[in-house]
């Protein structure tokens, strides 16, 4: 829904746009005859539940203000009152396109907490998983970004990629979107020769894939001038705001959690930092479309060098009581660095948690980014941070 008020003679009609909120951003000092339009949350490109207020002169943005919690749900203090196992559903919950990053995330900090060795085959298995959801994820990002340009044709083709990797992950977890596939001490299910096949036979055709997303898209005109030095996101802004994953390193910079601060087996992988310095919506594209390539080069090699052994270990028992203490674990997701930091005080539920979602701290620089754009840039400018609204509503 999109609604549009003038700030002439504003006194009359603060209580059709949103009263003190709107006295308290958009009306003190600000020019005459300005518009304010309500962006969301109901616009396509809000993805349902994001609302951003924006203050206009003719087409350009005077200011704008992404106001959140439409879908808070509170999952920090729900881990106060569920037991360290029953709380893992959550995860899968908070970000549901990359729901096995999020899973990593918790069950690693507990995991460090407790001081529970994962054996190394349940490593390679936590890699393959959390890289093909990493590749859905970014599948689902670049049809809906591109729909929301308006261009509906690519959203099949992102879709139909999608639904192989969704098999794979089903046949191991039993679900297609929020997953509670990790466990403490390993993961729920070992993966069979049969998988194995079958993803390989998935890398294979995505990557024959990956050349005509790039001559229906990547080089398509219109595309490239709805996305080139639009949204342009300097290095500095970015690390003011916190900003990772893609949109940190569209900024040129090459900051990824898996070499920064290498977790599980990601150091002995090969694989590179996509990169882009470029700072534009066009350079964050390019980032997550040359991410997927790397994720099959990572899942390729766990496959092919995945031990024998246990895919979890027995002696963990179902209620895990950590001791006192305070720890914090990080993993790259889909959009970045996913943090939890979880503290103990002996029970068997977890003191205090408290999740660092990635979607948040890139969402914040969206004031200082989009102002002085003009409004048809917007779209452009959420869709290239791809943002997932009940991560920054946990």
């Amino acid at each position: 829904m999109v609604s549009i008020n003038s700030n002439k003679n504003n006194n009359n009609n603060n209580d059709i746009v949103g009263g003190d909120y709107y006295s308290r951003y958009f009306e003190k000092g600000k020019k005459k005859d300005t518009l304010i339009l309500n962006m969301g949350p109901q616009h396509p490109s809000t993805h349902g539940v994001l609302r951003i207020l924006l203050e206009l002169d003719g087409e350009y943005i005077v200011r704008a203000e992404p106001v959140i919690g439409y879908i808070h749900r509170m999952h920090e203090k729900m881990a106060e009152n569920r037991t360290y196992l029953q709380y893992v559903p959550n995860m899968g919950r908070v970000d549901y396109l990359d729901a096995m990053a999020w899973n990593w995330a918790y069950v690693g900090a507990v995991e460090k907490l407790a001081a529970i060795q994962v054996p190394k085959r349940a490593e390679y298995i936590r890699v393959i998983v959390a890289e093909l959801n990493r590749i859905s994820s970014h599948l689902v990002w670049w049809g809906a970004f591109l729909l929301d340009l308006g261009a509906f044709t690519p959203i099949m083709y992102s879709f139909d990629d999608r639904e192989q990797i969704l098999d794979l992950l089903q046949s191991l977890s039993g679900s297609r979107l929020t997953y509670s596939y990790f466990h403490f001490g390993g993961v729920n299910k070992d993966i069979t020769s049969s998988f194995k096949d079958k993803a390989l036979a998935f890398i294979k055709r995505m990557k024959s894939r990956l050349p005509m997303y790039k001559g229906l898209v990547t080089d398509n005109y219109i595309l490239r001038k709805r996305l080139e030095g639009v949204g342009i996101i300097s290095l500095d802004m970015a690390r003011r705001y916190g900003a990772t994953g893609p949109v940190l390193r569209g900024c040129g910079q090459k900051y990824d959690i898996r070499k920064a601060e290498p977790y599980s087996i990601y150091n002995q992988l090969k694989y590179e930092i996509a990169a882009n310095d470029k700072c534009d919506a066009m350079a964050r594209y390019l980032v997550r479309l040359a991410e997927i390539e790397q994720s099959l080069l990572i899942i390729e090699q766990a496959i092919y060098h995945m031990p024998d052994g246990k895919y979890r270990l027995s002696k963990v028992p179902r209620q895990v009581r950590p001791p006192m203490g305070d720890v914090y674990f990080a993993v790259e997701g889909a959009r970045g660095k996913i943090g939890i930091n979880v503290h103990s005080n002996g029970g068997k539920q977890a003191y205090r948690v408290k999740l660092r979602s990635p979607g948040y701290s890139n969402l914040s620089l969206l004031g200082e980014l989009a102002q002085g754009v003009l409004l048809a840039d917007v779209v452009a400018i959420l869709g290239s941070l791809d943002l997932v609204i009940p991560e920054i509503d946990r």
